[in-house]
């Protein structure tokens, strides 16, 4: 594990599970308008080959003992499907912003797609945002300034509304079943890129960018579907324990919620087994692709010491993750935030 203090990255510069979920409040509006800078450039890494869309036959395939948990996921068929681009919200210099549907088994899920200006095809980034009301919840809210930046860089940006969010179909269970739906919604969505016939999108090409809840899909995606997509990036991201995220946002202040959670799963004291097995902790040993962590040394919504420990588990069991560390930033980031933009395209780059 390679932890990289921000003054390092500053001055190499010239100067990050689940399904729980963030804190319960807007996340990240400071995201809402989008950025004014960065030059538009194109990635010159070669395409590379198609990867498997499951884990390798020598990977460990655990026996779920629910079907809300992370082995289900990792049993479960997918047939992403039926990317649609609907009606333009926006043309920029860089880029065509278009409102977009797809298919995840049986809904369909809404969402924003920036395809940059241009023949293509482009690398895809696909984003998984972090915690907003659903009720107040907008399509492509959470992340915008990553929208823009990454669109101006060269990426065709997929921003998943997920479930019960905006244009997309109703799951009443999602939040009693530790909205691991939202993680399904992000697998379909990597599958509905590659099936799509847009000659823009590269679909050998595709990398995971998340945000505070929508890094715990992340991790969730890498370790139930190993070779899916190219890399991950995660910013501020929830713990890679389930268990962490619930006691810190539902046991006590979302106390309905909470109890329809124990109702139908038992509590993390009466069901251990199956909170260890709704964490991506526990399956760290079957991702195959690379993870970068970009935390904020400041971050009292997730914890930095969340952070370490995920980083921890990666490097124990022998695999490819980096947490950069931002002095003084938050849970959203600030100044910083255009820094840590720089280190998610170099990341990008190498990896798709």
């Amino acid at each position: 594990m390679r932890i990289t203090p921000v003054r390092t990255v500053v001055a190499a510069l010239a100067l990050t599970a689940t399904a729980a979920c963030t804190a319960e409040r807007t996340d990240n509006e400071a995201d809402q308008s989008p950025a004014t800078s960065a030059g538009t450039s194109s990635p010159t890494t070669p395409p590379a080959t198609s990867p498997p869309t499951t884990a390798s036959p020598t990977t460990p395939m655990p026996t779920a003992t629910s079907p809300v948990s992370l082995p289900a996921l990792m049993a479960k068929e997918y047939d992403g499907r039926a990317l649609r681009l609907r009606r333009v919200l926006a043309r920029t210099d860089a880029y065509v912003r278009h409102a977009v549907t797809y298919r995840s088994g049986d809904l369909r899920i809404s969402g924003i797609l920036n395809v940059p200006r241009g023949k293509g095809p482009f690398p895809v980034a696909i984003l998984a945002h972090g915690y907003i009301d659903p009720a107040i919840y907008t399509t492509g809210r959470g992340m915008m300034r990553e929208q823009d930046y990454l669109a101006r860089e060269g990426f065709a940006v997929l921003h998943v509304d997920y479930r019960n969010h905006a244009g997309s179909d109703d799951d009443p269970e999602a939040e009693r079943d530790l909205r691991l739906g939202y993680t399904e919604d992000v697998i379909n969505a990597v599958l509905a890129v590659r099936r799509s016939d847009d000659p823009r999108l590269d679909g050998d090409r595709v990398g995971l960018v998340g945000r505070s809840m929508g890094s715990g899909v992340v991790q969730n995606v890498l370790v139930t579907q190993p070779g899916l997509v190219d890399g991950g990036v995660v910013f501020a991201s929830v713990s890679s324990s389930t268990v962490d995220n619930y006691e810190r946002w539902i046991e006590n202040d979302r106390p309905e919620v909470a109890q329809s959670i124990v109702r139908a799963h038992g509590s993390p004291e009466d069901n251990p087994e199956l909170w260890a097995q709704a964490s991506p902790r526990t399956y760290v040993g079957r991702a195959t692709e690379p993870l970068l962590m970009l935390h904020g040394t400041v971050d009292d919504t997730c914890p930095p010491r969340w952070a370490r420990r995920t980083a921890a588990a990666f490097e124990e069991a022998g695999k490819d993750v980096r947490l950069v560390w931002y002095e003084g930033e938050g849970h959203t980031f600030g100044p910083q935030w255009p820094a840590s933009m720089r280190e998610t395209v170099r990341f990008l780059r190498r990896q798709l």
